[in-house]
């Protein structure tokens, strides 16, 4: 038998980090957008297909969840919860009939969990390119639905001709049907009227638009106050899909200072944290990811996991025999234990819940967990 604290045991994890990708015309500012959260690293240039490979970096999710827990328990080490990014180099009109980078750009495409729109608002007359955010989304949607159509088309031939001869596959006939008229119309999965169940079924099928959208509007540092102004028609367009309006080239320069001069810079500018964290939030919630969290003089950690999980799928995250072994889990809701000052007296006034198997996780939990294996 064990207690979980804080550290983790050697052994298999069972979330895998999530990969969003970078979605936009050439210009739009996506490796910018990149480097805000990445710290630098991507080749940002005014001419099409400056990216012609997938840049790929790490974005830890703003948690101050995190600090309140760590300065309690005077941690060593604090470990935020992460989110992978790929900067996909830019769509052109025709992508889908191969120009531009073509084929090379949707593969890309299909290897991430979830779309980030990145949309240029800004003017700049060194900088090519349209300046309507929804004009931008108009050809991008376009784009990937004549893709996603064309692999609709061919996957309806290959299981209507085995629905001939097995009828269980009548269903999945049906159902791509409905997708070639969706798609053929010009409307993404993502905005059609599909249950989640259908969306379910056609995962395999890796179509480009029946994954989770969010945006970026691209602003120059004069609209900064229209921000919300400029976001609102994008997120209608969207079906009220998350979208984050920022000016990222002064994200990315505030990405490469030191932690007090970028806040000094960003407070200084009236943008508060900036609008990074927010989009980062947008992005790890727009997978149904939450947070729970362990803490200790080793470490405070923040562990992620899936909306909905019960108590031991939780403790999986953290190593395969917790869930396994699953007995019970201390809990106590993170406000509740700062507030007491410490494990020792949240458990002293009664506060640290004994949670069992059918225990759903909230976010912000903090946890110890009782298995034996």
């Amino acid at each position: 038998m064990g207690w979980r604290t804080n550290g983790a045991p050697a052994g298999r994890l069972v979330n895998r980090m999530e990969r969003f990708g970078f979605v936009g015309l050439p210009n739009a500012g996506k490796s910018s957008l990149f480097n805000a959260l990445a710290g630098g690293g991507a080749l940002a240039a005014p001419y099409a297909f400056a990216t012609t490979d997938p840049n790929v970096g790490v974005a830890k999710v703003f948690d101050n969840r995190i600090d309140a827990l760590s300065e309690m328990s005077g941690s060593q080490k604090r470990i935020h919860a992460s989110v992978q990014f790929n900067d996909i180099g830019g769509l052109v009109e025709g992508a889908s009939q191969g120009e531009g980078l073509g084929n090379k750009f949707l593969a890309g495409i299909r290897e991430v969990d979830a779309i980030v729109f990145v949309l240029r608002a800004f003017p700049d007359d060194d900088v090519p390119g349209p300046t309507d955010p929804l004009e931008h989304l108009a050809i991008v949607e376009t784009e990937l639905a004549l893709a996603d159509l064309d692999t609709a088309e061919k996957q309806l031939e290959k299981v209507g001709r085995a629905a001939r001869v097995d009828k269980s596959k009548e269903g999945e006939t049906a159902l791509l049907e409905r997708v070639v008229q969706l798609l053929g119309d010009g409307t993404p999965l993502y905005k059609s009227d599909l249950s989640n169940e259908d969306r379910e079924e056609l995962k395999p099928f890796f179509f480009l638009t029946n994954k989770p959208v969010l945006a970026v509007v691209n602003i120059g540092e004069d609209q900064l106050e229209d921000g919300d102004v400029l976001a609102a028609p994008v997120s209608e367009a969207l079906g009220g899909a998350q979208v984050v309006a920022t000016c990222v080239q002064l994200e990315a320069e505030a990405a490469m200072l030191d932690e007090g001069e970028r806040a000094e810079m960003l407070e200084g500018l009236g943008l508060g944290e900036g609008a990074m964290p927010r989009f980062i939030r947008a992005a790890y919630e727009l997978m149904g990811l939450r947070t729970y969290l362990t803490t200790g003089e080793k470490e405070t950690r923040a562990w992620t996991f899936r909306a909905g999980s019960t108590a031991p799928q939780a403790a999986g995250v953290i190593h395969t025999d917790f869930e396994r072994g699953f007995i019970r889990a201390e809990t106590i809701n993170w406000e509740e234990l700062v507030s007491a000052g410490s494990w020792a007296a949240a458990r002293d006034k009664g506060l640290v819940r004994s949670e069992g198997k059918d225990y759903i996780v909230q976010d912000g939990d903090v946890m110890e967990f009782r298995f034996n294996v």
